[in-house]
């Protein structure tokens, strides 16, 4: 009677993963002969280890990855892929992000940029970081219908707060007056306080005549070039060489 009370009034509390560690305990008679402080240890761990599983599995499901499977361990260092490990190990660590830094992934269409963004995000999220990945034609077409219902500085609010923001699809189509002023906007809000992945097809020499507007491409490229990594991915398409499985190996876009 006493243990249905204590487990009840656990579960009151929102103390779910100690609530079942204590019923474990229960059932195994061999954990009994631990001292009081072991089996209180015991208790706090698993209670710890649930809330760490379940921000990780939030932080995971908020970022939206387009590739929710991606991580760092599945990546294959094949010949021609200009993956330095050494790179990818410090990127891994996330240091770059608690420093505000950003990256720049360029490469052929199906090189892997879209799958290393997510694998990095993936990486990120288990460390306790915020992500959200976002297709920047997308984004953008979402700011503008936010700017009639309202609701446009709330979102730019939002993405100003994510630890990590990964904008995929840079560059695949010419951006309007408005648009362009958008970006601005979003990565203003991100300069030496988050960090951003921006991912392209179009080599970042060539990025200031994409925007087509000189003072604006000062502007806007002066935010993403700050304190920025660059990773350029080279080899054939992974969509071919791996018969349209997605694998990093290499990565896949």
């Amino acid at each position: 009677m006493l243990m249905q009370q204590t487990l009840l009034t656990l579960k009151s509390l929102r103390l779910p993963g100690m609530a079942a560690a204590f019923e474990e305990q229960q059932r195994h008679a061999q954990v009994a002969a631990l001292a009081f402080d072991e089996r209180f240890a015991m208790l706090v761990d698993r209670e710890h280890a649930y809330r760490e599983n379940r921000r990780i599995a939030r932080l995971l499901r908020e970022a939206r990855l387009k590739s929710s499977q991606a991580c760092i361990e599945d990546i294959r260092y094949g010949t021609g892929r200009n993956l330095d490990r050494a790179l990818v190990a410090q990127l891994a660590s996330c240091q770059w992000i608690r420093a505000h830094q950003n990256l720049l992934l360029t490469g052929a269409t199906g090189c892997g940029k879209t799958w290393l963004a997510c694998a990095l995000g993936n990486a990120a999220c288990r460390q306790g970081l915020s992500v959200l990945y976002w297709r920047l034609p997308r984004l953008l077409e979402e700011l503008r219908i936010a700017r009639g219902d309202g609701s446009f500085g709330k979102r730019l609010a939002t993405l100003a707060k994510i630890d990590l923001l990964i904008l995929d699809d840079w560059a695949v189509a010419p951006l309007s007056q408005a648009e362009r002023n958008d970006l601005l906007e979003i990565l203003d809000d991100r300069v030496s306080t988050r960090s951003t992945v921006m991912s392209s097809q179009l080599a970042p020499l060539h990025w200031h005549a994409f925007l087509n507007d000189p003072t604006l491409a000062d502007a806007i490229l002066d935010r993403i070039l700050h304190a920025a990594h660059r990773l350029a991915l080279s080899g054939e398409s992974q969509r071919k060489l791996d018969g349209e499985t997605p694998l990093l190996s290499s990565v896949t876009l």
